[in-house]
C-alpha cells in the first residue's frame, strides 16, 4: 500500500490522504484549513471512493470539489452526512460575504448531496480488493475510524478522543498493521475534565456575582452540545445564538451516535433561543451566552463582543483551540480582536477552558500501544517529533505533504 498526503500531514487542518492499494485508490479526508481567505489542500487525484471521518470543514470541507470532478460515491456517517451539509452550505455563505471566490458552488453541493452514502458504526464497505469498516472515533457524534483491510491492515483514525464524554463514548483501540493517526496534542496534556468543567462553572457564578455576563465562544459542531450538557448541570440563565442551534436538532435526531440524547434534550429545553435582535438585546440582559464561532472568526459572537469587551464585569470564555491567524488566537497572543475590520482592545477578562475533543499526549501514546500497530503514521500535528520519540520499538513516520511512502 501506498500513502500520499494533499493536507494535513504537518499542520493541523486541510486533512486529504489517498490510500492506494494496487488498482484500488481512496480518499480518507478532504477539507480546508479555516482562514481568511481559506487554505486549500492540493488538488485531489482521481479516486474509487471518498471516506470522510467527521464533519468538521477541516475533514469535509472540500467535498463538492470532489465530487464535481468525480463520479464517485462520499461515505460517512448520517449525523456526518447532515451536519457536513449544513457547514458546506454556510461556508459558501461566508465566501460570498467575506467576497473571496469558493472553491466550489451551490449546484457543485447539490450534486455532492447525491453521492452521500451513509453508513453506521461497524458496517463493511466493499473497494476492490479492500474492506473498509467504521468505527467510533469519539470527538464529535457520528465521528469515524476506517478500518481499511487488504493484504495488510491499516486505521485511519481522523480526529481522535479516547475520553468518554457527556456526549459521545471515547474511541476504542483497533488492531492493525499501520496506524495513521492524528497528533494535534502531541507534547501537551488535558487536565482532568471533571476539573475544567468546575472551574469553568465556577467562573461562571464570580461573574454573575459581579453582575457581568459569561460570553462563551463555542464551535457549533460538538463543542456547543458539550458546552451545554455541561451546564445542564448548573441553574446559570443561558441564551444560545448561532449555527449550534441547527446542529442540536441535527444529533437528536440520530440518537444512536450520542451518549444520552435524553440528557441532550433537556439541555436544550433549559436554554433560551437567540431568534431575532431583540433576542440578541434579550440575552445581553442574561447570564450566560454561548455562540459561535468558536475562534471568534464571525459569527453571532463579535456583536456580543462588542457589547462585553470594555466592561470588566463581564469576561469571554474560550472553550477551544485557536488555531493560528485566528481572531482567538490574536485575543490569546495580543489581548485584541479584528472587529469588522478595525483591531480593538479586549478589556474585559477573558480566560481559556480545556474542553478538547482530541486526545491528549499520553491518550494517544496509550492508544497506539493498545492498537499494537507495526508502524504508526503520525499526520494533522505540528509537534509529531515529541510523540514520535515517546513511541520505542515502533516504526515512525513522519509524512509531508505532496509526497508518496509505501506502507
Amino acid at each position: 500500500m501506498d500513502i500520499h498526503f494533499l493536507g494535513g500531514a504537518s499542520e493541523v487542518g486541510r486533512l486529504g490522504m489517498i490510500l492506494k492499494d494496487g488498482p484500488t485508490s481512496l480518499l480518507l479526508d478532504y477539507g480546508i484549513l479555516p482562514r481568511d481567505p481559506p487554505i486549500y489542500p492540493l488538488p485531489a487525484p482521481p479516486v474509487d471512493a471518498m471516506f470522510v471521518s467527521h464533519a468538521h470543514l477541516d475533514h469535509s470541507g472540500m467535498i463538492p470539489w470532489v465530487t464535481r470532478r468525480q463520479d464517485v460515491d462520499v461515505v460517512m456517517t448520517p449525523p456526518t452526512a447532515d451536519v457536513a451539509d449544513l457547514l458546506l452550505a454556510d461556508s459558501l455563505k461566508i465566501a460570498d460575504a467575506e467576497g473571496f471566490d469558493a472553491p466550489f458552488d451551490d449546484s457543485d453541493l447539490r450534486t455532492a448531496r447525491r453521492r452521500f452514502r451513509t453508513v453506521d458504526f461497524r458496517d463493511n464497505v466493499p473497494m476492490g480488493d479492500l474492506e473498509v469498516t467504521a468505527h467510533p472515533a469519539g470527538h464529535i457524534p457520528g465521528a469515524t475510524m476506517y478500518e481499511v483491510n487488504g493484504r495488510e491492515t491499516v486505521l485511519f483514525t481522523g480526529d481522535l478522543h479516547t475520553l468518554t464524554t457527556d456526549l459521545v463514548w471515547g474511541a476504542k483501540p483497533i488492531a492493525c498493521d499501520t496506524l495513521v493517526i492524528e497528533s494535534t496534542y502531541a507534547g501537551r496534556q488535558h487536565p482532568e475534565r471533571l476539573k475544567s468543567e468546575l472551574a469553568f462553572l465556577r467562573k461562571i457564578d464570580q461573574i454573575i456575582e459581579r453582575g457581568g455576563i459569561a460570553l462563551v465562544p463555542s464551535f457549533a459542531v460538538g463543542r456547543t452540545q458539550d458546552i451545554l450538557l455541561t451546564l445542564l448541570k448548573a441553574r446559570h440563565e443561558v441564551w444560545l445564538d448561532g449555527m449550534g442551534k441547527k446542529v442540536n436538532s441535527i444529533y437528536v435526531e440520530h440518537p444512536e451516535y450520542v451518549r444520552s440524547v435524553k440528557k441532550l434534550r433537556a439541555a436544550m429545553r433549559r436554554v433560551k433561543v437567540v431568534h431575532s435582535s431583540q433576542g440578541r438585546r434579550l440575552a445581553l440582559q442574561g447570564e450566560v451566552i454561548v455562540t459561535t464561532s468558536g475562534m471568534l472568526d464571525g459569527g453571532p459572537v463579535l456583536r456580543y463582543i462588542e457589547h462585553v469587551r470594555e466592561d470588566p464585569r463581564s469576561a469571554i470564555l474560550l472553550t477551544g483551540y485557536q488555531v493560528e491567524g485566528t481572531n482567538g488566537r490574536q485575543l490569546v497572543e495580543h489581548g485584541t480582536i479584528d472587529l469588522y475590520g478595525v483591531t480593538v482592545d479586549v478589556k474585559c477578562e477573558w480566560q481559556k477552558f480545556d474542553f478538547s475533543a482530541h486526545a491528549g499526549h499520553d491518550d494517544l501514546v496509550r492508544f497506539i500501544e493498545e492498537c499494537d500497530p507495526q508502524r504508526v503514521v503520525l499526520m494533522h500535528g505540528e509537534n509529531r517529533e515529541i510523540l514520535k520519540d515517546a513511541l520505542e520499538g515502533r516504526e515512525v513516520l513522519l509524512p509531508m505533504e505532496g509526497q508518496w511512502y509505501g506502507i
